[in-house]
């Protein structure tokens, strides 16, 4: 047995390569993480938010993610399109029930957000499950289960704090959605980083 054979050389499998529409999503989801974390700290430092300042928070907060979501599936790979845009469609259709809602409730905002967040997150979950078949899955499935079952369990909290009002709501809506921004922060990076490596060694 020769020495090569004693210490197999395993760099070739370390990584999963980066496709280059996978490589581009960075960007989207740095945005995405920039939006969760913006409504994360209006619902952190905004004492006292009437329910006209919920509804606008849930409103802003959904349209932007739907234009995440499209923007995303615009650059993935054939595979993750049509969930994403389900997934856009899903926020989409939970800020027109925000908006025409009347009249306005705590209640009537938050079942809007959680099925919003609700679908959202079984789509994530979803494409995660895909790694078998997807090198975008393999490169992202991490990620996007954590961020799923954040979705999903926020979606499973908030309607249990209505009775509280939207100071307690937004306080529930806005943790999950810290936690979603810190993950997309450190998935952009590490995304972005992965792809410079790949292309330096592709280069060399």
């Amino acid at each position: 047995m020769t020495k090569d054979q004693e210490n197999p050389q395993p760099a070739q499998d370390a990584a999963p390569r980066i496709p280059a529409e996978t490589g581009r999503l960075w960007l989207p989801l740095m945005v995405r993480a920039l939006v969760c974390l913006g409504f994360g700290a209006l619902t952190i430092f905004w004492g006292q938010p009437s329910l006209a300042v919920y509804q606008g928070a849930v409103l802003a907060y959904l349209v932007l993610l739907a234009a995440v979501f499209a923007w995303a599936a615009q650059l993935a790979t054939p595979d993750s399109r049509l969930p994403l845009r389900v997934a856009a469609g899903a926020q989409l259709l939970a800020a027109v029930v925000v908006l025409l809602v009347n009249p306005v409730t705590d209640s009537g905002v938050t079942m809007a957000l959680s099925a919003g967040l609700a679908l959202a997150g079984a789509v994530e979950v979803g494409l995660s499950l895909k790694r078998r078949g997807s090198e975008e899955a393999r490169v992202l499935g991490r990620d996007r289960l954590i961020a799923g079952v954040i979705a999903l369990g926020t979606a499973l909290l908030l309607p249990f704090f209505i009775s509280l009002g939207a100071h307690a709501l937004l306080g529930v809506a806005g943790g999950g959605a810290v936690l979603t921004g810190v993950l997309w922060a450190l998935g952009a990076l590490s995304l972005r980083h992965d792809v410079r490596v790949q292309a330096a060694a592709a280069e060399a």
